[in-house]
């Protein structure tokens, strides 16, 4: 649910140990309830729950691909025309655990994630919004032996463990003779090169099919021409995945890449660093304050404003405010004009890729978080609509603007 003009939801999911799926900020707007969270965990199930493919069934009718599709057990049915349909049964895996995503409610689905729009505070926000987030949008497959592999496939079975790809849908039949295709809005997957560290670079979009095969993008989101297959990849998730549902984009972090990253605590403590150097505003000489992280979302009077065309750091005041340019203030310190916003700092520890002290804030929301963060993020074209990409906060899911998305803090007294 990490944008969100439709927010785009970061999730967070921490492979076989603890994840984690966020936004505003490092919560939901109504806080977790059921399996709507803002962490999602993969852990061992105490019974596995995997699937693989075994018997396909080829040139049935309607009628007995229902039937087939009917039993007690798995299957994906691919509907060739109106009167021929491929079935393919799948069979149990004892050796593997099955995580499923997507928008629906029923019970097949472990983690529900929802459209959101940045800036709204509450789901009631968010009800006009039509959902491009597919009812059973992915499924995560976790092999129950070390190393832990986890592998993503596009669609996830519904109540009567189907999965069933109508005849728009984009099909084919594979060099094996197997069925492979893609979903409506399609599921789409990034890599970061360096893994996710203060050396992490952007990686490139691709697509996941509801086999797990590895292509190019299409067109557009939606169309029904497949891109190219990218044989030398695979679907298995990274420290550091992306996950695009369109509507929704998931952060997947695995167990060993989040010992390496700051807690919740380190950035409470930098915080509190901060605040003991006890920074001033140059106009109004009030000392500043960051709140504190359950307070995150509450403006406080000592709470730290920046100009954000220079990075000049304030407390809150109407010097240079004028009421024909209400979205542009004179900052005192550099005479430059440009958006005046209050500063929050970044809470959601997953998103950093380095522990080091919060010096720089996105533009044009004002989260603070440290600059290799904010220089991962600002590079990662997030998709948007159906054929489009852009930058956005982690922490908000705002569209980035400006230069670079972002801008170093300059503190007035022993900071700077």
């Amino acid at each position: 649910m990490y944008v969100y003009i439709r927010i785009y939801a970061y999730v967070c999911i921490h492979k076989m140990k603890s994840p984690s799926l966020r936004l505003y900020n490092g919560s939901l707007p109504n806080g977790d309830r059921g399996r709507r969270k803002s962490r999602f965990a993969l852990c061992k199930r105490p019974k596995a729950n995997g699937v693989k493919p075994s018997t396909v069934h080829v040139a049935c009718s309607p009628q007995a691909a229902k039937a087939i599709s009917s039993k007690d057990q798995h299957s994906i049915s691919y509907t060739l025309s109106r009167v021929q349909t491929v079935v393919v049964e799948y069979t149990h895996d004892c050796n593997a655990d099955m995580f499923q995503i997507g928008r629906s409610t029923e019970s097949p689905i472990d983690f529900v994630v929802t459209d959101t729009v940045a800036g709204s505070q509450s789901n009631a926000d968010t009800q006009s919004v039509q959902s491009t987030i597919s009812r059973f949008a992915c499924r995560i497959m976790c092999q129950r032996t070390p190393p832990f592999n986890a592998r993503i496939y596009a669609a996830g079975f519904d109540s009567s463990k189907s999965i069933f790809l109508g005849e728009k849908a984009a099909k084919w039949k594979t060099l094996d003779g197997q069925m492979d295709g893609l979903t409506t809005n399609g599921v789409l997957v990034m890599h970061p090169r360096h893994g996710f560290t203060q050396d992490a670079k952007p990686g490139v979009w691709r697509e996941i099919s509801v086999c797990g095969n590895v292509f190019t993008l299409r067109e557009t989101r939606s169309a029904q021409q497949r891109g190219k297959m990218v044989e030398a990849e695979s679907q298995e998730l990274l420290d550091g995945s992306l996950i695009d549902l369109c509507g929704a984009t998931l952060l997947f972090r695995t167990a060993d890449g989040l010992s390496r990253t700051p807690t919740v605590k380190h950035l409470e403590a930098l915080r509190q660093e901060i605040n003991a150097a006890r920074p001033q505003c140059p106009v109004g000489f009030n000392t500043l304050a960051f709140p504190s992280m359950r307070r995150k979302d509450t403006p406080d009077e000592k709470q730290p404003w920046v100009y954000l065309q220079c990075g000049h750091v304030h407390g809150y005041h109407d010097w240079g405010n004028r009421r024909e340019e209400r979205c542009s203030r004179e900052c005192p310190m550099c005479r430059t004009r440009g958006p005046y916003v209050p500063l929050w700092l970044g809470c959601e520890a997953a998103f950093y890729v380095d522990a080091a002290p919060p010096t720089h804030a996105f533009s044009p929301c004002g989260h603070v978080c440290s600059e290799k963060t904010a220089s991962f993020w600002s590079q990662i074209p997030l998709p948007h609509g159906t054929h489009t990409f852009h930058a956005a906060c982690p922490f908000c899911a705002q569209q980035l603007n400006g230069e670079h998305g972002f801008v170093r803090l300059i503190f007035q007294g022993p900071l700077d």
